[in-house]
C-alpha cells in the first residue's frame, strides 16, 4: 500500500443567490499507511467536507485525492465511514450487522464469519452478538459501527466525530478501543474531532484547520497516541507536553473563533 494523498484540494459551495462557499482552499496531505491523524479547527472550517471528498461522498471542485495510487472517484470498500451515529441497522442483531458488508460483496458465510465474531471479541460484544441494536448503549453501538467498518477490511478508516454523543465515561473507554484497533490492525485512520484532548490522544499527526476558505492552519506531531496504546489515558495527559500543547491549540482555535464572529458581527 503507497498510502493516501491529497492533493490541492479546493472545494467550493455555489449558492442559489449566485454567491459561493469556499469551504476548502489547496488542502495537500501525504498520509503514511497505518498513520493515524486527527483532524479539529472551528466550525465551518471544513472539515467535514475533508473527510467527505477522501470518502468519495464529495467531487472537489479542484484536485484529487488517491488511495494507493489510485484516484478517488466514488465511495469504495477501500475506504470504510464511521459516523457519530453509528447508522446501524437498528431491527439486525449485533452479528448481522457487522457482517452486513461482507455478505453483501458476496463472501460465503465460511469465509467471513471467524473474522466476524473476532471482531465482536476484540470490541467487547462477543457476549451481545443475538441482541438487536436498539437494545444497546450509545457505547456499544458506536463498537459495532467500529466492528462493521472493520469487517469490510478498508486501508482507511475515516471518522466523523464518532464519539460525540457519548457520555465522558464511555468515550474515554472508547478512545482507548480506538487505540487498540489502530495498533492491532495497522489501518490508516483519520478522525474529524471538535474535542482539543481527543484529538491530542487519538493523533500520531494533529491537525488544526483555519476557515474561509478551510486551510491546513498548522500540523503537529505527537507521541501521545502511541503512548496511549499501553497506558491509561489520564496517564498520558500527565506527560510535559501534554498541558503546553493543548493551550496552545486551544488558543489558537479561540482567537479563530473570535476573528470569525468579529467578521459576522462586521457584516450585520
Amino acid at each position: 500500500m503507497s498510502g493516501l494523498a491529497i492533493d490541492n484540494i479546493s472545494m467550493r459551495f455555489d449558492l442559489p443567490n449566485g454567491g459561493h462557499v469556499q469551504a476548502l482552499q489547496d488542502v495537500t496531505l501525504d498520509i503514511k499507511p497505518g498513520e493515524i491523524m486527527s483532524v479539529l479547527g472551528p466550525s465551518g472550517c471544513g472539515k467535514t467536507t475533508l473527510l467527505n471528498i477522501v470518502a468519495g461522498f464529495l467531487a472537489p471542485t479542484e484536485g484529487e485525492t488517491r488511495v494507493n495510487d489510485h484516484v478517488v472517484e466514488g465511495p469504495d470498500a477501500e475506504r470504510g465511514m464511521v459516523f457519530q451515529q453509528g447508522a446501524l441497522f437498528e431491527w439486525m442483531s449485533v452479528r448481522d450487522n457487522v457482517s452486513f458488508g461482507p455478505r453483501m460483496a458476496g463472501k460465503k458465510k465460511a469465509d467471513y464469519m471467524g473474522n466476524v465474531d473476532h471482531l465482536l471479541d476484540i470490541v467487547g460484544l462477543q457476549d451481545f452478538k443475538e441482541k438487536m441494536v436498539y437494545e444497546l448503549s450509545g457505547g456499544m453501538q458506536q463498537r459495532v459501527a467500529l466492528a462493521r467498518c472493520l469487517a469490510n477490511d478498508p486501508d482507511v478508516i475515516l471518522m466523523d466525530e464518532p464519539l460525540g454523543a457519548l457520555d465522558a465515561l464511555t468515550r474515554e473507554k472508547m478512545q482507548s478501543l480506538v487505540l487498540k484497533l489502530w495498533k492491532e490492525t495497522g489501518k490508516t485512520i483519520i478522525l474529524i474531532t471538535h474535542s482539543i484532548d481527543e484529538a491530542l490522544l487519538l493523533g500520531e499527526r494533529v491537525l488544526v484547520m483555519a476557515p474561509r476558505p478551510g486551510r491546513i492552519h498548522k500540523e503537529y506531531r505527537l507521541p501521545f497516541a502511541e503512548m496511549g496504546v499501553n497506558a491509561d489515558l489520564r496517564e498520558v495527559k500527565e506527560h510535559p507536553q501534554y498541558a503546553p500543547t493543548r493551550e496552545e491549540i486551544l488558543t489558537m482555535i479561540w482567537d479563530m473563533e473570535e476573528e470569525i464572529m468579529g467578521r459576522t458581527e462586521e457584516g450585520a
